[in-house]
């Protein structure tokens, strides 16, 4: 059926009533996600500060950077692909989650991980080091506690358990592979650098009242009438 109209050049198109619905998108239309996390100063753990989409994880720094380091202090950054993220389940407020594993230091766990078949035959060849962030509080963010030797996810979260099991509270653990986080070099740390006083921002910064008043005297005719 066609949209009704008196106007003669909107009935002769032969317009439907409804637009045609869009199709469908595709899987995967949009980029990666990778979770960024940065240190305020010298001396302090990393802390999460949220997610960029980038089509790299090169790229995905330099968006992490113009994203997370403008506004706030900032002295390094890491970026990590969400997916490399490993995550626990989410404990008590006032207890620890290390508390729910099963097994002892040096025996697997099933749960809360879960790793493919080819993810344990890759870690199988030997130890890798693992990143450790607890969130100590729901509604804060994650932060770095430090590294465990593990040949895998699920064993590097044993291995966290031993070494920072003591921490309470840890309401959710995060365990990512040291070699899929892209850190900032300690020799760019001129990257971080900004101008402490902004004064061209102000008005006041801007001389420009003796151009005025030279641009009167040239130019009588436009200057203003009393």
């Amino acid at each position: 059926m066609s949209l009704s109209s008196l106007d003669p050049r909107i009935a002769r198109l032969g317009l439907p009533d409804s637009p045609t619905p869009p199709p469908d998108k595709p899987e995967l239309d949009q980029f990666e996600t990778y979770e960024v996390f940065h240190q305020k100063k010298e001396g302090t753990a990393y802390t999460y500060v949220g997610p960029v989409h980038a089509p790299s994880l090169e790229v995905a720094f330099l968006f992490g950077k113009e994203q997370y380091s403008r506004r706030f202090a900032c002295t390094g950054l890491w970026v990590t692909p969400t997916s490399a993220v490993q995550v626990t389940a989410y404990g008590d407020d006032a207890g620890s989650v290390y508390d729910t594993l099963p097994g002892g230091q040096n025996e697997p766990t099933e749960a809360p991980l879960s790793e493919s078949a080819e993810e344990q035959a890759a870690y199988a060849a030997g130890e890798e080091d693992y990143d450790i962030f607890h969130l100590k509080k729901r509604g804060k963010a994650h932060v770095h506690v430090g590294k465990v030797r593990a040949s895998s996810h699920a064993m590097a979260l044993q291995q966290a358990k031993a070494v920072f099991g003591e921490q309470k509270p840890v309401v959710n653990v995060w365990v990512i592979r040291s070699a899929d986080i892209l850190l900032s070099d300690e020799d760019d740390r001129d990257i971080w650098s900004t101008t402490p006083e902004k004064k061209y921002r102000d008005a006041l910064a801007y001389k420009v009242q003796d151009k005025i008043e030279r641009f009167k005297a040239e130019n009588p005719e436009n200057a203003p009438q009393a």
